[in-house]
């Protein structure tokens, strides 16, 4: 009889990834480094244990919106109080906070609930080309193939 093997979350060996978003569509960007964040690139994947690795993306300010969606896509907030609702759109947001716009679509993508906040907070935004993870062992992991 053969068993699955489900990770502990001790056994998790974590790399940290440099993506590049230059160019890069928003959304196709943001759903390869939620598939790394959870950790489905592995074989080890278990649903229940963070297996993701970490991830840097930088040039944020310069990541590809299609089509018109950089005037034409909304996205609304509430602040709770009366007459509230507040909005802007993905080319206000892009040039205001890109971090923001990657952090967003990224966490939009992963699990809501406490396994993915702790994978959300593995992901570093950067809206230039310089990071400051200079320490940690990185790989450039060039997504034009994965996509």
């Amino acid at each position: 009889m053969r068993t699955t093997y489900m990770a502990k979350p001790g056994d998790v060996e974590r790399k940290w990834y440099v993506i590049d978003a230059t160019d890069v569509n928003l959304g196709r960007l943001a759903s390869v480094v939620a598939s790394i964040l959870r950790g489905k690139n592995k074989p080890t994947f278990t649903p229940n244990v963070d297996t993701g690795d970490n991830v840097i993306v930088i040039n944020a300010s310069k990541v590809g919106l299609s089509g018109r969606k950089a005037a034409k896509k909304i996205y609304y907030h509430h602040t709770k109080f009366a007459g509230g609702l507040k909005s802007r759109t993905a080319g206000d947001f892009r040039a205001k906070d890109p971090e923001g716009l990657i952090e967003y679509s990224v966490q939009g993508m992963l699990p809501k609930n406490s396994l993915g906040h702790k994978m959300a907070m593995k992901l570093h935004v950067y809206a230039g080309s310089e990071h400051k993870n200079q320490a940690q062992n990185t790989e450039v992991l060039d997504i034009t193939n994965l996509i």
